[in-house]
């Protein structure tokens, strides 16, 4: 088949993906003066940072969008390229977090998010100090006492294993089979934690990623907990300007063009998407995980037999003997009232007997919220529902229901203040965090000449998530581009090292590891 007749121009680079990852490349090209070219299927750029559709409430309208983020203190190189544009918008500190815990129908509320963060233990003991806080002791009874060994031996062994760095997959393992024997209060709250910042059940999260990010977000050290929230919804705030940034450098970005498949010629990689079809010397994939699999899985089978061998489909998914970490829905679920709650922070876990799971009051986060809070005396909360999938497979109607019964449980001040509510069902395009065998995982250097991956699923040394991981894997794609091209790379902002006592503990669980390897090596075991 010919293209001639429906070929674009030859562009220098293709990146498919205007999401965090593709638009961080983009802008890393386009200030080495590249012209780099973005597609995009959807009608906006951003990703899981898009604006989506507006909904109207008692005269009021709001513009939806994926759900709220956090941008979390370890996202180094994310605020380091916001703030070289001067782009990185004035975020809304996070004040406090609520643990909402429901046991055998009774409920209790304990604020732990500064009894974390701010403790004056050092870390990894810093959680001790939820031990000071009396309404986190309340909801404890004896089991919880009688297994914090149980609790204390999943923290050090998070300490002891980083699954990133050492690249260990501990494939069939999930976070839900670590703490199965934990007390039913402590279970519930570092899986609260974990759905939390992972949005999946835990019977689906891998122990790597848990593992993972454990170390990431708060083991290490106590400020890893701070976190911020974008002022308005994050298209406008973040996605939007890093796009015309973008075109102000010289690079394009094209709308509503789906990308279909990748073929390779001699001068470069041919981009389909339909009856268009686009060329480039390079191309970055920086679409989640699922969309690239659908695209390199017929590029896979080509490759060595190393790559056809069976593997396990916990946490990932099979493409052409590829690993893909998971991608997984949710459900947002959003309710405005006429009045405001009389307690509690702007932001929480749900965790037992619920349904939602973590939730964000958006009258005290976002400006446009803020605004008409402030004019109305009215509140709105956003609450996301992760699973388990039966529980994502309910009608519309009985999900929406079912939360709403819940928050009138926990603020009962609310009950007949409701003005409307609105259910967003995201489709399986987050990733869930997981490491796949090296030489299955692809990272940003791919088996195919002049072909780099970019995302959050992305395989790369380092210990970052979401947001941080799409910014770092984005720059390391923009700089194999600027290698081939000869031109001078970025560098990337190193991690913040580990708190001292965290950093000893980590170091002796890594020489006992070391020496039981030894031993069983001198044994032939």
């Amino acid at each position: 088949m010919k293209h001639s007749n429906l070929r674009s121009s030859n562009h220098e680079t293709i990146i498919v993906g205007a999401g965090v990852a593709g638009l961080t490349a983009a802008l890393h090209l386009a200030e080495r003066g590249l012209k780099p070219l973005v597609l995009e299927s959807a009608v906006r750029v951003g990703g899981r940072l898009s604006g989506g559709e507006e909904v109207t409430i008692n005269g009021a309208t709001f513009r939806l969008e994926h759900g709220v983020h956090g941008i979390w203190s370890p996202y180094r190189n994310f605020n380091a390229m916001l703030a070289r544009h001067n782009l990185r918008p004035v975020f809304v500190p996070a004040d406090d977090e609520t643990w909402v815990y429901r046991h055998s129908g009774f409920t209790n509320i304990a604020h732990i998010g500064k009894s974390i963060r701010r403790s004056f233990i050092p870390a990894p003991l810093h959680y001790l100090n939820l031990f000071l806080n009396p309404r986190f002791l309340w909801a404890l009874d004896i089991r919880d006492w009688l297994h914090l060994f149980h609790v204390w031996g999943g923290l050090v062994f998070a300490l002891g294993i980083d699954p990133i760095g050492e690249n260990q997959p501990l494939e069939g393992l999930t976070l839900g089979g670590l703490t199965r024997n934990w007390s039913p209060a402590l279970r519930a709250m570092f899986q609260g934690l974990a759905r939390n910042a992972l949005s999946a059940d835990p019977d689906q999260v891998p122990l790597s990623g848990f593992l993972a990010f454990l170390r990431f977000y708060t083991l290490l050290r106590r400020d890893s907990w701070t976190f911020s929230y974008l002022p308005d919804e994050a298209g406008t705030a973040v996605a939007e300007p890093l796009a015309s940034r973008i075109q102000a450098l010289g690079g394009e970005i094209r709308l509503n063009v789906t990308v279909d498949r990748l073929t390779a010629e001699s001068a470069g990689w041919v981009v389909h998407s339909g009856d268009q079809v686009f060329s480039a010397e390079q191309v970055i994939l920086a679409v989640e995980s699922k969309a690239a699999q659908a695209i390199l899985t017929p590029l896979a089978f080509g490759l060595p037999p190393i790559f056809d061998e069976p593997q396990s489909k916990r946490g990932g998914a099979e493409g052409g003997g590829l690993f893909f970490p998971r991608s997984t829905s949710n459900a947002i679920i959003r309710l405005w009232f006429s009045a405001k709650p009389q307690r509690g922070t702007e932001a929480g876990m749900f965790s037992g007997e619920f349904t939602g799971h973590n939730f964000f009051w958006l009258d005290r986060i976002y400006n446009q919220y803020r605004r008409w809070g402030r004019e109305t005396g009215g509140s709105a909360i956003e609450v996301h529902v992760y699973g388990p999938p039966e529980t994502l497979a309910w009608p519309d109607a009985v999900l929406l229901a079912q939360v709403l019964q819940e928050v009138n449980s926990v603020w009962p001040e609310l009950r007949a203040a409701r003005l409307g509510q609105h259910l967003q069902r995201n489709p399986e395009s987050h990733t869930l965090p997981a490491v796949g065998p090296d030489e299955k995982h692809l990272g940003t250097v791919t088996p195919w000449p002049g072909l780099f991956c970019a995302g959050d699923w992305v395989r790369h040394p380092s210990p970052s998530f979401f947001l941080e991981r799409a910014t770092v894997t984005g720059i390391a794609a923009a700089n194999e581009v600027l290698k081939l091209r000869e031109k001078p790379e970025w560098a990337l902002v190193p991690p913040l090292p580990a708190e001292p006592f965290a950093g000893w503990i980590e170091k002796l669980m890594r020489q006992g590891r070391r020496r039981i390897r030894q031993k069983r090596g001198k044994s032939g075991g």
